[in-house]
């Protein structure tokens, strides 16, 4: 009876390891907020697509600040907010912007632009942006990976760049 319980005990200890092992294992070039951002190698290059993650919280924080992609890639980003406030009070959104753009001056156009969700309209230091979110929100976007190089990001909610931005590196 005791070789039994030890046998089971060991079919069940092999049975548990492997269904963790195989859980951990993805398909996708998913980026999300438990995977470090390093984890997405070599590999992705071959990938048309990646998917990123990013989640943003009531405490004015995203929690990546730095996406790594390549040229060319299709990224598809979905921003959740992760919170319960409502977008009036802690609205937050991704703004991907060219390289070069003076930061404190997109800010202070976006914080007038009160009607669009604090987007600027037809400013072409934009790339890619999600809609303004309130709490327990997401949005997806789609757009193709720009050129070589970094870009930031940040949210356009009046007051939030100075603690949510972040690089998207563009290898």
């Amino acid at each position: 009876m005791k070789y039994f319980k030890i046998k089971s005990t060991l079919l069940l200890l092999s049975m548990s390891a492997t269904l963790l092992v195989s859980c951990n294992k993805t398909e996708t070039n998913d980026v999300v907020a438990d995977a470090p951002v390093e984890a997405v190698t070599d590999d992705a290059a071959k990938q048309d697509t990646i998917n990123i993650t990013l989640n943003g919280n009531d405490k004015m924080q995203y929690d990546l600040s730095q996406i790594d992609v390549y040229e060319g890639q299709t990224v598809v980003l979905t921003l959740n907010h992760v919170g319960t406030m409502p977008k009036a009070s802690m609205g937050h959104n991704f703004v991907l912007l060219n390289k070069g753009t003076d930061l404190d001056k997109f800010e202070e156009e976006a914080s007038k632009a009160r009607e669009t969700d604090y987007i600027p309209q037809g400013d072409s230091d934009i790339i890619a942006n999600t809609k303004l979110l309130g709490g327990g929100e997401s949005d997806t976007i789609t757009f193709q990976a720009p050129e070589k190089g970094t870009y930031d990001f940040l949210c356009s909610f009046p007051g939030h760049y100075s603690m949510m931005k972040g690089k998207f590196n563009v290898k």
